[in-house]
């Protein structure tokens, strides 16, 4: 197990990594059902929070602007706390190389 410090834990995620994480759950579908669907879950908001800014600025909603800016930072804070977990030997994270 590598030795992650707090600063490594937080790093940006890019497209490229997110969809090496997401083919390693397709491959792993069988294995790993639940936190494959919570990776489709977590990319789901990304991609509406990516998509929520344009809406929220042009109808005048900005209680929305949190909700859009959470949904941008949905994969880098999953990536987060499941390095943290992984870390203090709570859950087991086979994919973690992909997004170093």
């Amino acid at each position: 197990m590598s030795n992650l410090s707090g600063r490594q834990l937080w790093q940006p995620v890019t497209l490229g990594q997110m969809q090496r994480v997401k083919n390693w759950y397709q491959a792993q579908h069988g294995a790993h059902p639940v936190e494959h669907e919570l990776w489709e879950a977590v990319l789901t908001l990304w991609m509406m929070g990516w998509i929520g800014w344009l809406p929220a600025y042009a109808f005048d909603a900005p209680w929305a602007y949190p909700l859009c800016l959470l949904g941008v930072l949905a994969p880098q804070l999953y990536v987060h706390l499941r390095a943290r977990a992984h870390e203090r030997l709570r859950l087991r994270c086979d994919w973690l190389d992909l997004v170093r």
